[in-house]
């Protein structure tokens, strides 16, 4: 899933409410007037530093989603809202400012791991819902600035209520979403930068066999679930590991491409539907993932 940055800033965005003075002007004019001045004093009162978000805030940003900033409107999450603190961690305090890109790559890497771990299933989050993040630029982080904060934002609207599902989980739902998870999480991370297997044959066999370990786990997680579309999806996954295995220990790219094609369809999310709703999961496949396979 591709990830967008709104950075943190030093420069603030400065705030005021506008003083009404009530003059020769009719009621209603009056009664308008008080209700502006009362929502732009609500609105003061929320505002938080981007260097203090929480997990599990709710927020609208100032101005546009992505950017620089300073301050954002905490709400509560009944409201509606823009987004959602899901996540945070602290890059390494001993290195030198890894660059706009070091610290976008490291924030790739980490918040997909850190949201799922607040919200696991990512086929029911709200639509239009994606994830982005917050990261320190090379004026804040020379203030010691480390923090990342990932965070589930519209990119267009508002969504009402917390993303927080963790909880709620039943055990064999957790056991079923932390598995398939990890599955999709080793075919991305460890994608080749390279178009074309011939170009780096290596890389795409790295890729097979941690998606191929990964299978494994996951299937032998779903061993413990009961239910017969959970049984069919742990055997065609069975042979999809089997698949993936093949062609993590492919002689050449013919040879890989013969294993990876059957291995690839293996793992289609479409495939889980049915027993997603057996366990009582989210059953429509994200409009991403739904392409990738699709085409």
């Amino acid at each position: 899933m591709a990830t967008q940055a709104p950075r943190r800033s030093l420069r603030g965005l400065s705030v005021a409410v506008a003083l009404i003075a009530a003059g020769a002007v009719g009621c209603s004019g009056v009664s308008d007037a008080v209700d502006s001045a009362k929502d732009g004093a609500k609105k003061v009162a929320r505002q938080r530093s981007v260097f203090s978000l929480d997990i599990g805030d709710c927020y609208n940003p100032n101005g546009k989603a992505e950017g620089t900033a300073f301050t954002v409107e905490i709400v509560p999450c009944d409201e509606a809202h823009v987004g959602q603190v899901v996540g945070e961690f602290s890059i390494d305090k001993g290195k030198e400012y890894p660059g706009d890109d070091g610290v976008s790559t490291i924030a790739d890497n980490q918040c997909p791991v850190e949201a799922q771990k607040y919200s696991p299933d990512t086929w029911a989050l709200p639509k239009g819902v994606s994830l982005f993040y917050y990261t320190p630029t090379k004026e804040s982080w020379e203030t010691g600035d480390r923090a990342v904060s990932c965070t589930y934002t519209s990119e267009k609207g508002k969504f009402s209520g917390t993303l927080d599902t963790s909880k709620s989980l039943k055990p064999e739902q957790a056991t079923f979403l932390k598995g398939s998870n990890a599955v999709y999480e080793a075919l991305w991370a460890n994608q080749s930068e390279k178009d074309t297997v011939e170009a780096d044959l290596a890389g795409y066999k790295k890729q097979a066999k941690a998606v191929a370990a990964t299978l494994a786990t996951h299937v032998d997680g779903l061993k413990g679930i009961e239910g017969a579309e959970v049984a069919k999806l742990r055997a065609t996954l069975e042979k999809a590991a089997a698949d993936w295995k093949k062609a993590a220990g492919a002689a050449d790219a013919d040879a890989f491409y013969i294993a990876y094609d059957p291995a690839f369809d293996g793992i289609d999310p479409n495939k889980s539907v049915a027993s997603r709703k057996e366990l009582g999961l989210a059953t429509t496949v994200p409009a991403d993932e739904a392409e990738v396979w699709a085409g």
